[in-house]
């Protein structure tokens, strides 16, 4: 049978597809996290609109339905990324965290690693709603890794947070300085090892006298 070729063929006209609530807010959470491994690798700046929309499989003009702003999505994303190093924090000490983020696998997955670190610096320059992202992301990492030193005491429960804040500080800064070297580098090495020896040496001080606090207890 003779088919006419497609250009004259008739084309019905396409009905728009519906998508559930359920859809979108999955579609949107999928944006999100692209943009957070996006940003992670690039910086803020170092990606587009519509680049991050392509490899999130959307299209650019979707992009204001569901987003404000390119700050919001930024915010958004440097929340979504700090939740995951809480993540990966939550169960475990801090002397086992500093194991891991001061290791030569997390320098080099810039990614899917710590947002403090590989967008600290562009966060300082950016619109407010990013940089209290940040300021809450630090609050809640903190709260996580200071839990073991929670005290009635106010004056132990700051000291706590004061530790827990230099070591992070101290980690945040070494990673930094690592990846700022070419990757094949014996300083970005030497780097982590030097701090990761020193962060978990300061940590020793604080458990011994807690064991000598009990056993003058149990006497």
């Amino acid at each position: 049978m003779y088919s006419l070729p497609l250009a004259r063929r008739a084309i019905p006209p396409r009905t728009p597809m519906k998508i559930t609530k359920a859809q979108a807010e999955a579609n949107r959470a999928h944006v999100v996290e692209t943009a957070s491994q996006l940003f992670r690798e690039r910086g803020f700046d170092g990606v587009g609109v519509a680049d991050l929309m392509a490899a999130a499989g959307f299209t650019h003009g979707g992009f204001y339905k569901q987003f404000g702003s390119k700050a919001h999505l930024m915010a958004e994303a440097a929340a979504c990324g700090i939740a995951q190093t809480r993540a990966l924090a939550a169960g475990v000490d801090a002397s086992e965290f500093i194991r891991h983020y001061l290791s030569r696998e997390h320098r080099d997955s810039r990614a899917t690693g710590c947002t403090m670190a590989a967008l600290g610096g562009d966060a300082a320059r950016q619109p407010d709603s990013v940089r209290v992202a940040f300021e809450a992301g630090v609050e809640n990492l903190l709260a996580l890794l200071s839990r073991e030193g929670l005290s009635s005491d106010p004056a132990d429960a700051a000291q706590a947070r004061a530790r827990i804040l230099d070591l992070l500080s101290h980690a945040v800064g070494a990673i930094v300085l690592s990846r700022a070297c070419p990757d094949d580098s014996p300083l970005a090495d030497e780097i982590l090892a030097v701090c990761r020896d020193a962060i978990l040496s300061s940590q020793t001080p604080p458990r011994a006298e807690k064991a000598k606090a009990r056993r003058r207890k149990s006497g």
